[in-house]
């Protein structure tokens, strides 16, 4: 089965079986090869109850295309996009619906420099020629795999992104979620001096205690609770694949990924005085202007991986860090990783020698956001043109992602959905009462 529909703006995503099963996973396999004829390529999956068989059938159809297949087995996703890089190799596929709930499977697919393969840099080719493939490779020997084991390298080059040795032994909370983290992260924690809380780290595809996106709420109450239970210094939440990690501080607050980017930035201006650091539209002012602050360039980008991973190689940006807990790292082949922004907040935390709470003090009394608002519209189109007419008016209007609207003493970002017909709203004030007010003014528009 490979319904059209799995292949989306930046990934492969529908439901097992009913949208796509093994035979759509080696369509997909062999349609990579046929499309950008890679010689050798990386292929790992994650924990889900249907990763394994997805996998082989990946990968029996790349091997049938005349590829080399590299097996890396059971690995977060970042390790796809390292392997790619660290051996080399013209492409990578991970088997994995990241935070998407049990019954979904998928796949994040990448070529050489782990360039993303989206809707518009290839993955459309992929789909149309997916199309006219009939798997009857089955029970053919897998001649043209091989295994490869990543972890030492893979261990040593996140552990190198901070000073181990400046790590101060803190209290953390990690929920793993019973994804990839609790995977990942043992070989990693054996080597800091942190004292560790560990939930939900063993791995488990049906996700027994809660579904792994820790973006949604009900998904963060037991850190929350947790961090106050354990009077941690911090918590950390990763998503089901583990490229994405999200913080809670000392206090139980959800620390939101603009603070998070603008913390990060800030560290590694410090370090690489100059720096170009991207950041997305939705954003706080908190980025920018931190970053300027610390001697850096800020750069806002488009939302999404593909984008943020072209724009780094164009200008050379060392960092760049989006909302939704995506942070990318020129030394790490400007793909994006859930551990590196880990070790690098314990780095952070430790040589500031103060609260994470404290630390967020500024942000938190300066800057006041909405986070995103999700609405469901008609005519998407029609809504953005009557929100450019009410509110642009108020202060610069840019079309850079959807609209947004610079005004003095706030701003907002509306984004239409890659998937569905909805609206997202990301908007900040300068108060908490212009915020709530313009919050509201603009859900009038949109809701109306």
């Amino acid at each position: 089965m490979l319904d059209p529909k799995v292949f989306k703006a930046y990934d492969v995503r529908g439901i097992y079986p009913d949208q796509l099963d093994e035979g759509g996973a080696y369509a997909i396999g062999r349609a990579y090869v046929e499309e950008f004829e890679p010689r050798a390529l990386a292929v790992g999956r994650d924990m889900r109850v249907s990763s394994p068989s997805m996998a082989e059938a990946v990968m029996r159809g790349a091997a049938g295309a005349g590829a080399e297949v590299i097996d890396l087995g059971m690995i977060g996703t970042e390790m796809v996009y390292f392997a790619v890089g660290e051996l080399d190799l013209e492409g990578g596929i991970m088997v994995t619906a990241s935070h998407n709930p049990k019954e979904y499977t998928g796949m994040k697919i990448v070529r050489r420099g782990a360039l993303p393969v989206g809707g518009d840099s290839g993955l459309m080719e992929i789909r149309a020629r997916a199309g006219s493939f009939e798997d009857r490779s089955e029970g053919q020997s897998l001649a043209h795999v091989r295994q490869e084991d990543i972890w030492p390298r893979w261990v040593d080059a996140v552990l190198s992104f901070i000073d181990v040795g400046a790590v101060k032994p803190l209290r953390v909370v990690i929920d793993a979620a019973n994804g990839m983290g609790g995977v990942m992260l043992p070989p990693v924690l054996e080597r800091l001096p942190i004292e560790v809380v560990r939930c939900f780290f063993e791995p488990d595809g049906t996700f027994p205690n809660h579904e792994p996106n820790p973006l949604l709420p009900e998904n963060r109450e037991f850190i929350v609770t947790k961090v106050r239970e354990e009077h941690a210094d911090i918590g950390v939440a990763f998503d089901g694949d583990a490229d994405r990690c999200f913080f809670v501080d000392d206090t139980g607050e959800f620390v939101p990924g603009d603070f998070v980017t603008a913390l990060l930035a800030e560290s590694i201006v410090r370090r690489e005085p100059g720096s170009k650091i991207l950041y997305d539209v939705r954003a706080s002012w908190a980025v920018p202007e931190t970053i300027e602050r610390a001697g850096g360039t800020p750069l806002v980008n488009r939302v999404g991986h593909a984008f943020f991973k072209h724009r780094m190689r164009e200008e050379g940006a060392v960092f760049g860090g989006e909302v939704s807990g995506h942070y990318y790292f020129r030394d790490f082949s400007q793909a994006d990783s859930g551990v590196v922004p880990f070790l690098l907040m314990l780095e952070l935390i430790s040589k500031r020698d103060l609260k994470l709470s404290e630390i967020l003090r500024p942000y938190n009394d300066h800057y006041f956001i909405t986070g995103e608002l999700n609405t469901p519209v008609d005519d998407v189109a029609l809504k953005l043109q009557e929100l450019k007419e009410r509110f642009g008016p108020e202060g610069t209007v840019s079309h850079l992602d959807g609209l947004s609207v610079d005004a003095e003493q706030w701003h907002m970002n509306v984004r239409p959905s890659n998937t569905e017909p909805l609206l997202r709203l990301n908007l900040e004030a300068l108060s908490p009462e212009l915020m709530q007010r313009k919050r509201d003014e603009v859900l009038e528009v949109i809701r109306r």
